[in-house]
């Protein structure tokens, strides 16, 4: 390919639904010839699927919002409270991966608010164990993290007391991934009003 046609450089990790530039190229092969999983070009699909499928939060079966600027997308995703209304438990940021009118989007983080995860850094390589950490805001917060490579779960750690003002909370977790694996760390709590009222991500690399 001549540098003229060259797409540009991927500028964030890439955790989901692709492993990087060849799989969605793949992806928009197939599509172009049959029209298969068409919802890889809508980045609230992509960003519901995500969470409820790949993560595993049943509950998050609203989109609260979304915004759009030129290749990157912000949707928001949540739950409905008891009272009927929408409420956002993660602003989903994805990127269009690869080019043409038929790119895809693919998830590349949270953008987070009163729950973070700032360790490890994005894009970093990590080994196992790793300690997780951020920041939160709230009361009585009950943490889960877990780790999630392509194949499945590689490690999870439950039942960590949080709660405060913007206060930093840390935990150790231990994973089994093959090294070289993109790697999503995935923070929640809940259980107040619904199983998973708020999380965040953050994206990685296993070591060897």
């Amino acid at each position: 390919m001549s540098p003229s046609t060259a797409a540009p450089a991927f500028a964030y990790q890439p955790l989901w639904p692709f492993s990087g530039a060849a799989d969605a190229a793949a992806w928009q092969a197939s599509y172009r010839q049959g029209g298969h999983q068409p919802w890889h070009l809508d980045p609230a699909l992509t960003a519901q699927s995500f969470a409820q499928g790949y993560l595993g939060y049943a509950g998050i079966d609203q989109i609260t919002g979304r915004r759009t600027a030129g290749t990157e997308a912000w949707v928001g995703v949540g739950y409905r409270l008891p009272n009927g209304n929408p409420a956002t438990a993660a602003v989903i940021h994805l990127a269009e991966l690869g080019t043409g009118p038929d790119a895809p989007w693919e998830v590349v983080g949270t953008e987070d608010t009163t729950l973070t995860v700032t360790r490890p850094g994005y894009g970093t390589t990590v080994v196992s164990p790793v300690t997780v950490g951020g920041a939160i805001t709230g009361v009585d917060e009950s943490l889960r993290v877990q780790v999630r490579e392509p194949r499945g779960p590689a490690g999870e750690r439950g039942g960590v007391p949080a709660g405060g003002q913007q206060a930093p909370w840390a935990v150790t977790v231990g994973f089994t991934a093959p090294p070289g694996s993109v790697l999503t760390i995935a923070v929640s709590t809940g259980g107040h009003v619904a199983d998973v009222e708020r999380f965040a991500i953050t994206g990685v690399r296993a070591g060897g």
